[in-house]
């Protein structure tokens, strides 16, 4: 198995679905995606996928394709299952494992798209050579993958290292799974949009920002709601609301990662999503934060690293990453 060259990346997204061809160096030979909603059942996606990857199949040759990874929510790698799964219309539970391997003939394995992108980190990123690290994807929710001694953590059932669902302010806002002061609520680029807002609706701050043009409070006034973009256009202009946002934002998020450090002792510690492209306003503060919350045998012994995946073929990466760790 070492020998074949290519895999197979599939993420399946609750409104698209991206996938693509990748060969032992991480390089995408081929990619595509697909409207996730406009299939009424995983039979007929997989279907599809397989047609618009055919000719490059065949141009490689099926025998020199090593297996298919795939990232989905709710995937479960221990049972090749999506039994729960929130944003997807199919009919839970779906065998997916089982259906892929039967529509490419090629071995499957599947896992949820943070675990996928810690295995991509691992395989071509950040993390290459790294056998103890956390991957936190910063999105519309918050998502993670722990591995320890070179394996990730699935934990006996495949649920392991749900990090965005501890508990970071005690009886918090309220969460979609059903709890109270989740991390995913406070760390996400939703969660930093409530942050913001909180703050627009306790004092009239527009005293504070009336002369800033790219203020927190012009935007909101401007568009009637703000958004992850506003506030970081706002904090590069110097507005005190949006720095604020940032800075309450990489305090939950550093004391939850000291946390989560006293667990797992990684080595490092790679952020990844839409959210981390604000840089220094939310990696700074992020590493403050957790540095002094550290327990004093792990302080400046845990590196803060952006992730090197890239952000647009980082689904697929993780995903066809899978493949290889599985071989």
């Amino acid at each position: 198995m070492q020998s074949r060259k290519f895999s197979i990346g599939i993420d399946i997204g609750g409104t698209n679905t991206v996938f693509g061809i990748v060969n032992r160096r991480g390089d995408l030979l081929c990619q595509s995606s697909l409207p996730t909603t406009g299939y009424p059942h995983p039979e007929a996606l997989l279907a599809a996928i397989r047609s618009a990857l055919l000719p490059k199949i065949e141009e490689l040759g099926q025998e020199e394709f090593n297996g298919i990874g795939i990232g989905a929510p709710g995937a479960n790698y221990y049972t090749g299952e999506i039994t729960i799964a929130a944003n997807l219309h199919w009919q839970l539970p779906v065998a997916l494992s089982k259906l892929a391997t039967a529509a490419f003939a090629l071995p499957c394995a599947i896992t949820n798209d943070a675990k996928a992108a810690a295995i991509g980190e691992m395989t071509y990123g950040a993390a290459k050579g790294m056998k103890d690290f956390i991957l936190i994807t910063l999105g519309t929710g918050v998502g993670s993958g722990f591995v320890a001694n070179g394996q990730l953590i699935y934990g006996h059932d495949g649920f392991a290292g749900e990090l965005g669902h501890t508990t970071a302010v005690r009886d918090g806002r309220a969460c979609g799974c059903g709890r109270k002061g989740c991390l995913e609520r406070y760390a996400s680029a939703t969660g930093i949009v409530a942050t913001a807002m909180e703050q627009l609706a306790s004092l009239p701050q527009e005293k504070q920002t009336e002369q800033i043009e790219d203020s927190l409070f012009l935007s909101w006034q401007r568009q009637g709601h703000i958004t992850a973009s506003d506030i970081y256009r706002a904090a590069t202009a110097g507005d005190p609301l949006a720095l604020n946002t940032f800075s309450y934002t990489g305090r939950i998020l550093g004391q939850a990662l000291a946390d989560a450090v006293a667990i797992t002792g990684p080595q490092a510690i790679i952020l990844f999503g839409g959210l981390t492209q604000a840089g220094h306003h939310i990696f700074n503060p992020v590493k403050a934060y957790m540095e002094e919350h550290l327990l004093s045998i792990y302080k400046n012994k845990v590196a803060l690293l952006h992730s090197l995946l890239p952000q647009n073929d980082a689904a697929i990466l993780g995903a066809s990453a899978l493949a290889w760790q599985d071989a």
